[in-house]
């Protein structure tokens, strides 16, 4: 009967050993994903808003980047707004790469 209760323990072991393994494979495998940006009328307008609404309240020309940490908005979600705005005509260019209300 020791016999047994060696092997029994042993098994025990090691499936608490595999169990402990497991979650260090899964932490391994993943990976940051991208965000997807939804490209539609809806959500571009939407994005032109935040885009407008950064501008208004910082009153001066801003970079595309200033504009995206103004919004809290993606670059890219950014670079939708504005060319949603200089299509209707809302933006101009100002010096430097930076952009202002018209």
């Amino acid at each position: 009967m020791a016999e047994k209760k060696v092997t029994t323990k042993k098994a025990t072991e090691t499936k608490a050993t595999a169990v402990k393994a497991a979650p260090v494979k899964k932490a391994a495998a993943k990976k940051a994903e991208k965000a997807v940006i939804a490209v539609n009328a809806e959500n571009v307008g939407f994005k032109a808003g935040d885009v407008y609404q950064a501008l208004a309240a910082a009153e001066k020309a801003l970079s595309v980047s200033e504009i995206a940490k103004a919004a809290k908005i993606s670059e890219e979600e950014t670079l939708l707004g504005l060319g949603w705005l200089f299509k209707e005509g809302k933006l101009q260019s100002a010096d430097d790469n930076k952009v202002t209300l018209a």
